[in-house]
């Protein structure tokens, strides 16, 4: 039996740098302003700080597939895996362009001595304005010939209020419990699915208990009806901390959940029980009583200067991460 780190990160804007040829015209005219300053040196410190913490995932070996999300395009997606620098590793891109209005996109990061990225999808979600697709890929292991499935999501902001938007998660989250019941339709009932991302709404928020199918009761996951998911991060929600900091208090934006075959290891991969970490390194947290994680930035924001750049820091989230034991 082998087990497998798999993460999920919210990168926070890792942008290309301002005049990219990389990018669209449409979205270099609508992020202009925006990136102003945001050259090859600061691009650099930026995936300098990402690349320290990849580095410090799994005690240090790495993660075996980690879930990005707030990244522009493949290409600065890879001068991120050309810098991190881990022995035995053999990193890869599995990442789909989206027509998201703020021009982010959800990818994986992969070893592929481990996994292979057998075939990947992409899952519209049906809105106004353009937001970011759920991003599916088919892992096959190489070791077992086993099929993992993973959805990568990074759901719509609460930009504007989070009762405002709130409809527009609960579209995303209808799309997700949808695309779970056609995927074991298509590959099977014992088929292996884990979603994970950044939800920005909370475990217990309707686009995620009721439209994602997404619950704590692993009886319900066991015996339902309807495919339901376990959310690993209940617990965390007693802890008095989170995965994201905004406005003085924490949330648990950042989720992963496992489907019945995840649970009672039918699909050959099962979740290694009490293993769901909110990854809070030290190198990534502030001081005092209620340390929160520290932000990179940008040197402009909203074409104005930012009087608190320092061209040092990581993410406005921490990491998560599971233990996955392929059986």
């Amino acid at each position: 039996m082998t087990d497998h780190y798999i993460g999920f990160w919210n990168l926070e804007n890792l942008f290309d740098i301002e005049n990219s040829t990389d990018r669209p015209d449409w979205f270099q005219n609508t992020i202009k302003g925006e990136l102003k300053g945001w050259n090859a040196t600061i691009l650099k410190k930026k995936i300098a700080c990402l690349k320290s913490i990849i580095e410090l995932m799994n005690n240090g070996q790495g993660p075996d597939i980690l879930g990005v999300c707030e990244v522009e395009n493949k290409p600065v997606l890879q001068k991120l895996l050309n810098a991190i620098s881990i022995p035995g590793r053999n990193y890869k891109i599995a990442h789909h362009n989206t027509s998201d209005k703020r021009g982010i996109d959800v990818a994986f990061i992969y070893d592929f001595n481990l996994f292979k990225a057998e075939k990947q999808f992409f899952h519209v979600i049906q809105k106004r304005s353009a937001t970011r697709d759920l991003f599916q890929v088919n892992f096959r292991a190489k070791a077992s010939d086993k099929m993992l499935v993973l959805i990568g999501n990074h759901w719509p902001s609460r930009s504007g209020g989070e009762m405002e938007s709130e409809p527009y998660r609960i579209m995303a989250g209808e799309t997700l419990s949808y695309f779970h019941e056609r995927i074991l339709e298509e590959l099977g009932p014992d088929t292996a699915i884990m979603a994970l991302g950044d939800f920005n709404d909370e475990p217990f928020n309707r686009s995620v208990e009721h439209y994602a199918l997404s619950t704590r009761s692993r009886s319900k996951v066991m015996n339902g009806r309807n495919p339901y998911f376990l959310n690993l991060m209940w617990p965390t929600l007693g802890t008095g901390r989170g995965t994201h900091f905004y406005d003085g208090q924490y949330g648990v934006l950042d989720q992963i959940m496992a489907n019945k075959a995840m649970l009672n290891g039918a699909g050959g991969f099962k979740i290694v029980a009490d293993s769901v970490k909110v990854e809070t390194f030290a190198e990534m947290s502030s001081s005092g009583a209620n340390p929160a994680p520290v932000r990179f930035g940008r040197p402009y924001h909203r074409g104005k200067p930012n009087t608190k750049f320092t061209g040092h820091g990581f993410s406005d989230h921490y990491p998560v991460s599971v233990r996955v034991r392929e059986t």
